[in-house]
């Protein structure tokens, strides 16, 4: 039986007024007014709290864009003013993805490579425009 057969399956048998977790592309669930970034990755849902760090490590490259538009949304929502994304050193390809996402996304202020010490261009940090 696919997986998908089988998601398919366990959402019919779940009751109505249970939340779902189980999502192709990234949302957020709320569970007691705690945010949390839900999303895909190889079949599997990743639950995990909004702070003002994330590692993208855990994601699949291809869900990288969509995880930093969500993550940015939410972070913002919290009253971050500003966050750390952390993509790794690499070749600087996953860098590229998550700062156009930056670049296009109009409550981001500025952004620019972490200090040293807080991963340099490994990492991220990104300030947030006031809200108005």
């Amino acid at each position: 039986m696919s997986d998908k057969k089988n998601n398919q399956e366990s959402m019919e048998n779940k009751p109505e007024n249970e939340p779902s977790l189980i999502t192709r592309h990234s949302a957020l669930v709320t569970a007691s007014d705690e945010l949390s970034l839900v999303t895909d990755h190889s079949s599997l849902v990743t639950v995990f709290e909004v702070t003002d760090v994330i590692d993208l490590h855990t994601f699949a490259p291809r869900d990288i864009p969509a995880v930093v538009e969500t993550y940015l949304e939410e972070a913002r929502a919290k009253g971050f003013p500003t966050v750390r994304l952390i993509h790794g050193r690499g070749k600087g390809v996953q860098r590229a993805r998550v700062q156009s996402v930056l670049r296009r996304t109009p409550f981001v202020a500025s952004f620019q490579d972490a200090p040293m010490e807080a991963g340099g261009w490994g990492a991220t940090i990104v300030w947030f425009a006031p809200e108005k």
